[in-house]
């Protein structure tokens, strides 16, 4: 995405990010929570195992196997090497939002997965979007990247909402956290596009 295009995007992510932050947590938020919710048992089952792609215990292998196997076919180490990077520092931006924010979880239903942080924003919603849609930008190539966009953007909004389907996230922490991982993961693909080439005697 070329900068003339890619600086509107980000500029309305975050405006995304900044109104759920303002905005979420309220009655807007109570209602569509209570729609989301998964009072069928079997939903709320599909949910738990869908949600685990985005947590933390998949999502580091599978960012370690990925970056590995894009090396070993590719041969080349610095895509692997910035797309492990890029989504390890956006896990630690999501963090320090939480800590920030320290929004409260959601209480008027139960909540059907475990919890260990703050509401604000998603992590599951954060980190799937930038592990599973950095892959497909970084490491994808040829016929096989839209499919790879197409798959890990479905993705990504699939695990956003199981966590208010599970009672876990208001819906305005997984917009957030959409908005946050899209905003970094374009934004670090953006600045791989832009690195300095490695200076060498046959290119001077």
């Amino acid at each position: 995405m070329r900068s003339a295009r890619l600086a509107p995007a980000l500029l309305a992510l975050a405006a995304a990010w900044l109104a759920m932050l303002l905005l979420g947590a309220g009655e807007a938020d109570r209602a569509l929570l209570g729609l989301l919710y998964a009072d069928d048992p079997r939903l709320a089952q599909a949910a738990r195992l869908l949600t685990e792609l985005g947590g933390s215990a998949l999502l580091l292998p599978a960012m370690v196997a990925i970056a590995l196997a894009a090396w070993l076919l590719r041969g080349d180490w610095r895509p692997s090497a910035w797309f492990v990077a890029m989504t390890l520092a956006g896990r630690l931006l999501v963090e320090l939002q939480k800590g920030w924010t320290m929004r409260l979880r959601p209480d008027a239903h139960e909540q059907l997965a475990p919890i260990t942080s703050f509401a604000f924003p998603s992590g599951h919603a954060a980190n799937a979007t930038m592990v599973w849609l950095g892959a497909a930008l970084l490491l994808a190539r040829g016929r096989a990247r839209p499919w790879a966009l197409a798959a890990a953007s479905v993705l990504a909004l699939a695990i956003g909402l199981t966590r208010p389907m599970l009672g876990v996230h208001w819906p305005s922490d997984v917009v957030a956290g959409w908005s946050l991982g899209l905003f970094w993961t374009l934004l670090l693909v953006r600045l791989s596009a832009t690195r300095p080439k490695d200076c060498s005697p046959a290119s001077a």
